[in-house]
């Protein structure tokens, strides 16, 4: 990196991984200049034989080490491991990036010392092999530099998206827990195939194939889900006669309920936290 050639992670769970494997693919960082805090031993032993980072059971020494500062713990237990490092933070020197859900930007500024630098982004599990899709918001003391580096350094997992922080809530019900929609719909449609005579295994693999290749559809030829649609729905066919039933059940309006509540639902836990 041209600004931090080296990062402190604190947290080793599978979005931490899904990072440190996409920084080592696209270079952006070596492993020598990763230091992961972790408080699992096991855990940290795994990270360090797998892909030759540096570990520590310290999250003071993460912070005192390194500059740039990646937050990757569950949200529970976010205020413990802020107030551990606030003390050690210095607004001059440090960057603090924060992938954790539902936890907004004032949650942080209440704890760190004044004018801390932050940057929040929302990844989703598909990180896990490198194709996530990033909202990136950034706090009151951060520069538009600092997006650019946040931009570069989740670009090692997939894409990335600058949004407005009052956005994310929206962001989070969408694609945070977008893989979780993705995933019960490819389940239904799977367990339909077996309805209709087929055997698990060939429904799975038509069902993944389809999603994904419609999926490769759009982004390749630039057409929306409706035109998609239609190049399939022929005139008294069997698929005009499948989404009728869709819409005759209330499919497309249990998607965009489910999406708001979840928005919702979101938005709660944030003003908790703030």
């Amino acid at each position: 990196m041209k600004n931090f050639k080296k990062i402190g992670i604190i947290g080793g769970g599978q979005m931490a991984e899904a990072l440190i494997k996409g920084f080592l693919k696209k270079k952006i960082f070596k492993a020598e200049d990763i230091l992961v805090s972790e408080p699992v031993k096991e855990r940290r032993e795994y990270l360090k034989n797998s892909y030759n980072v540096n570990t520590t059971k310290s999250n003071v020494e993460a912070v005192e080490k390194m500059g740039l500062i990646l937050l990757a713990v569950k949200p529970q237990v976010m205020k413990k491991v802020l107030e551990e490092i606030s003390s050690y933070i210095n607004p001059e020197r440090h960057l603090i990036l924060t992938i954790a859900a539902g936890v907004p930007i004032k949650f942080y500024e209440k704890i760190l010392p004044p004018k801390t630098k932050i940057i929040r982004i929302m990844p989703n599990t598909c990180a896990l092999i490198h194709q996530a899709i990033s909202g990136i918001s950034k706090g009151s003391f951060a520069t538009e530099k600092d997006l650019k580096i946040a931009e570069s350094i989740f670009s090692a997992i997939g894409e990335t998206m600058l949004v407005d922080e009052t956005l994310m809530d929206a962001v989070t019900a969408l694609s945070g827990s977008g893989p979780a929609y993705v995933s019960l719909f490819i389940e239904a449609l799977v367990d339909g195939g077996v309805r209709a005579g087929l055997p698990r295994v060939i429904a799975e693999k038509l069902a993944l194939q389809t999603v994904f290749g419609t999926v490769k559809l759009m982004l390749e030829t630039g057409k929306n889900p409706y035109e998609v649609k239609s190049m399939v729905t022929s005139p008294g066919g069997t698929t005009i006669t499948a989404i009728q039933e869709f819409y005759e059940k209330g499919f497309p309006g249990i998607i965009i309920s489910a999406v708001y509540k979840a928005f919702l639902r979101s938005k709660e836990l944030s003003e908790v936290l703030s």
